[in-house]
Order: C-alpha cells, then structure tokens, then sequence
C-alpha cells in the first residue's frame, strides 16, 4: 500500500492524453486513500486513479480543472457528500468494477451538475432493480451512463414511473436505507460545517507553498478548522497538527 504523497504526485506519469487533455496517472499504486491533491496545483483536466485500494471517493481540495477522473478496479463502498464544492466541473466520472451497493449511495453524485457521463458497470448496484431507469430519473444532467446513450423517450419513461405511486413508494424505500446505514456511521461525519470546508479549501487554492497546501488538506480531512486569522496567512498551528496525528 503506498501513500498519496505530494512526492508521489509529482514522481508520477504527466502527459497529454489522445483528446488534448493534461493527465495524470496516479494506476496501480494500491493508494487506499484520496489525499494531499492540492499538490497538483489544479494543473490537470484527468486524474486516472485505477487499480488502486481506494474505498471513499472524497478528500479532494478545490479543483475547478478536473473534467474525468478514472476510478476502475478500486474498493469504493461510499460516495463523499459536498463533492459539488470540490469538483464543481466533473463531466466523466468511471466507476467501474468497485463496491458500491445501493441506489441511494449514489445521491450526492447528483449534486454535480456538469456530470454527464457516468459508468458503475460491475458494482453491485448496477445488478438492483430499475437501476438504469433511478439513475437516469435522478441524474437529469446524464447523457451516458455505461456507455450507454440516455434517449429522451428512455428519460421520459423514469420520470413518469418515478411520478408513479408505486416509483415514489420506491424512492421513499431508496431514502430509508441510505438514513438508517448513515446513522450507524457517526464517528465518520466531519466535525467542520459545510462553510468551513469551503474556506479552508479556498485557502487551498490560494496557498503559495507547497508545505501550507499539505496541512491544509491535512485539516480538511480530519474535519480541524483552524482559527481565521491562521486560514487567512496560510499558517497553521503546529499543535492542530500533532492532535491531528495522534
């Protein structure tokens, strides 16, 4: 298993990819966690992150750049809420071959309102019942999904079952598993307010070394809010960060 440096991202495969994009791939690392991203400087329009031990899709820093991230073959089980704050222009998202189980895992993708092409082939949720027809229901912003084209007729058809008492008897079922798995998963909720995150993620963005974008994603992970006056010089106390290791 190898950690997600700053080192590593800079040691690793840069290129421009067959459609003009600046890639970096990040395959086959085993990284079991997304982290220190801010180390990219928002410099890439693709991550690949395949073939890796990922199991949380989340820990990502302000990257207004990212249009397709590449997560095949990893052991993503949950989908990070707020991911609208962080990759507010994502249109690809790949998800093939992970662990996601149910439809309702996948509600705060519908948050990103520039998605448009999304594959969960070989996910245990792909296997559900209407799983095909929920997503194309919740996800108005899809074209494709498996690599799949979205028909307007085949958009038409959800929304009028979905509008359907028994569909919305199926979304309510939908919403209760998400609440009851989500409150069994207290000691994973972030102890920073959405608006936290947000500023320390801005401060991200506006660090100038390299050192302050590490700490400062170290922060945003771990749910730490440091006091005003540090987010605004870039600075970070250093007894934040040792509580923050132990």
């Amino acid at each position: 298993m190898v950690k997600l440096t700053p080192d590593l991202i800079q040691q690793s495969m840069q290129y421009i990819n067959p459609v003009k994009d600046r890639e970096l791939d990040l395959r086959g690392y085993k990284i079991p966690t997304i982290e220190n991203l801010g180390a990219t400087l928002d410099q890439f329009d693709t991550i690949d992150f395949s073939d890796n031990d990922i199991r949380k899709l989340d820990g990502f820093p302000l990257l207004k750049r990212i249009k397709t991230l590449f997560f095949n073959n990893n052991r993503i089980v949950r989908i990070g809420e707020g991911l609208e704050h962080c990759i507010p222009n994502l249109e690809t998202l790949m998800l093939t071959g992970n662990m996601i189980q149910e439809l309702g895992d996948l509600e705060p993708l519908a948050q990103l309102k520039s998605l448009t092409n999304l594959c969960l082939l070989q996910n245990p949720v792909s296997a559900k019942p209407q799983y095909r027809q929920y997503v194309v229901f919740r996800f108005p912003q899809l074209r494709l999904l498996d690599f799949r084209k979205i028909k307007m007729k085949e958009r038409e058809a959800a929304v009028a079952y979905f509008r359907s008492k028994k569909g919305k008897e199926m979304v309510r079922e939908i919403a209760k598993k998400v609440k009851t798995q989500t409150s069994g998963m207290s000691s994973d909720k972030p102890l920073t307010t959405p608006e936290e995150r947000n500023k320390i993620r801005e401060a991200i963005t506006n660090a100038s070394s390299l050192e302050e974008v590490q700490r400062l994603s170290k922060l945003l992970q771990a749910g730490h809010m440091p006091s005003e006056d540090r987010l605004q010089n870039g600075s970070i106390m250093p007894e934040a960060m040792e509580e923050e290791d132990d």
